[in-house]
């Protein structure tokens, strides 16, 4: 089994990492993907299962870094897990390009590009699964909130792509879905939302990410579903 997971170093993407290596095998690879591997370095771990690689997804030469380390270590891939993202809590008029080009940058064109450059060794796994980690707040028809509009578009555009990509993998082995996740507590909604106590822990979720992608992608494909604790 091998994994690539990208925001790795903490929150959602830290508490993956140790989900599936509490489940690995001494065959298995974990590529771990973050801007700092600190935390991931401090991880005690039997064997070369856990592979850190330091990589700004939203950097062309870091991603071409990390394809030639994943390569290295083995020829296919089994499980991609766009969780790698970036929060702007600004009210509209004060958004600028930058902000647009930050969020649209991590959250949109990092999947696209991870999707098409791993395309090649998912293929040839028989039950290659990417989940795209993306937002209520990119929902149709969820409720919206105010200072989120460059997030919630950057989020309902990976959930666009993750209907297209279905589409265009009709020939492969490949399945793609989306989970929109609501409120969980990370270091990233903390700091969008100092005063907000989220219902769900990273761990928590985690576990449910880790499930759904070894087991969802034999019943569904090209798929944007609701994860979340509240309504609509």
């Amino acid at each position: 089994m091998n994994i690539v997971i990208t925001g790795a170093g903490k929150g959602i993407g830290y508490s993956l990492v140790q989900k599936f290596l509490s489940k690995s095998q001494r065959n298995d690879c974990i590529f771990a993907l973050s801007r700092s591997v600190d935390n991931l370095l401090s991880i005690n771990t039997s064997g070369n299962v856990l592979i850190p690689i330091q990589c700004d997804i939203t950097k062309q030469n870091d991603i071409e870094h990390a394809i030639s380390t994943i390569k290295r270590h083995c020829k296919s891939i089994d499980f991609l897990i766009n969780n790698a993202g970036l929060l702007v809590n600004k009210p509209f008029v004060e958004i600028l390009e930058d902000d647009i080009d930050r969020v649209f940058n991590t959250n949109f064109k990092a999947p696209f590009f991870l999707a098409q450059r791993l395309f090649p060794l998912l293929a040839l796994s028989p039950r290659a699964h990417i989940v795209n980690i993306s937002s209520m707040g990119g929902f149709q028809g969820a409720a919206k909130f105010s200072g989120l509009s460059a997030y919630s578009s950057s989020k309902a555009a990976l959930n666009c792509l993750t209907e297209c990509l279905a589409e265009e993998f009709q020939s492969t082995s490949i399945k793609i879905n989306a989970l929109c996740i609501g409120a969980v507590q990370t270091e990233m909604l903390t700091k969008a939302f100092p005063n907000f106590k989220a219902p769900v822990s990273a761990v928590e979720m985690a576990k449910f990410i880790y499930h759904f992608t070894l087991e969802n992608h034999l019943f569904m494909n090209g798929k944007v579903i609701p994860v979340a604790l509240s309504t609509p």
